[in-house]
């Protein structure tokens, strides 16, 4: 890619997932860096990842959510592109060596929704009402709160859920409050879903800038776009969820906010059920994100979570 200036490289290519979510958020930051960089030519590099084109299984069951980062990752390495976004709740635990979160954004609303043209609530929802939604996560603490309900699978990008739920195949749907919101689908938004009942995913709402570690250019343009609170409540998540080697086949949730100063997280883990579930909250310094969520790991540990994730694992 061509030499920085101090006005900016004179182009940056941003990868992104083509669905119409990732599509938003590539434009946001788009825009941002134009905006930031008046000389530079942005554009975006639309990819179909393998989490796309496999829309029959359960993340769970397919390898789970780095399946929507390889190739993106891949343009990175290759020179392709300089930077890429991503959900953050979509990213691995673990990036591969040589690779970085040059920037974490903003977060919209963490929480999750509750989606329905026909109920105002889960609580409204007749017993055995088919409630659809893609999340162990999310799925584990709706059997644990409502168990006369029938969760099932839901995959597709927002606008094949929203379809599926308006040709009557769901009596409701849950998804991320972030996504409808970016998506300007803020109304069809029934409810939202109080932390308390249904504790947000790992990163869910904040969007992750990814570049390669040997890309200080990069990751110097990158440093206006970070927010240091988003940051510190997503490095508290991520350590819980590493912690406790989270993935999509692992019912956990992980959810931190700044507070007077201080950082709150909570989190737990379950059986996909319902019947099983530790849940922990501590406070712990803003900057010690990372410490927090290991003391939040170990605090669940203490009450049985690695049982439950040994008899998930089989």
């Amino acid at each position: 890619m061509s030499k920085t200036s101090h006005l900016g490289p004179a182009r940056l290519v941003i990868a992104s997932r083509e669905s119409a979510l990732a599509m938003w958020q590539a434009v946001h930051i788009r825009d941002r860096l134009r905006a930031l960089y008046p000389q530079t030519e942005v554009s975006i590099l639309g990819m179909t990842t393998q989490g796309d084109q496999i829309l029959d299984v359960t993340l769970s069951k397919i390898g789970g959510k780095g399946l929507f980062v390889k190739e993106l990752e891949t343009a990175l390495e290759d020179g392709r592109a300089d930077l890429a976004v991503h959900s953050l709740k979509d990213v691995p635990m673990n990036l591969p060596e040589g690779f970085v979160l040059a920037a974490i954004g903003e977060r919209e609303d963490p929480h999750d929704a509750f989606v329905s043209n026909k109920h105002e609530s889960l609580a409204a929802l007749p017993v055995g009402s088919v409630v659809g939604t893609s999340s162990l996560r999310r799925e584990s603490q709706l059997r644990a709160r409502f168990p006369h309900l029938n969760i099932e699978p839901l995959r597709g990008n927002v606008q094949t859920r929203l379809r599926k739920l308006d040709e009557g195949q769901y009596a409701a749907i849950i998804l991320a409050a972030a996504g409808l919101k970016r998506l300007g689908l803020g109304s069809r938004i029934r409810g939202i879903i109080a932390s308390s009942e249904s504790l947000p995913a790992v990163g869910q709402g904040a969007l992750g800038i990814e570049c390669r570690a040997d890309r200080l250019d990069v990751i110097a343009l990158l440093k206006p776009l970070h927010h240091a609170d988003t940051a510190a409540c997503v490095l508290a998540e991520r350590a819980l969820s590493r912690a406790l080697a989270g993935s999509c086949q692992v019912p956990l949730g992980g959810f931190a906010e700044v507070m007077n100063g201080k950082l709150r997280l909570r989190g737990f883990v379950a059986s996909p059920d319902g019947r099983r579930m530790t849940q922990a909250e501590l406070m712990g310094e803003i900057d010690h994100p990372e410490a927090l969520g290991n003391k939040v790991a170990d605090a669940l540990r203490a009450q049985g979570a690695d049982e439950i994730l040994a008899a998930l694992n089989g």
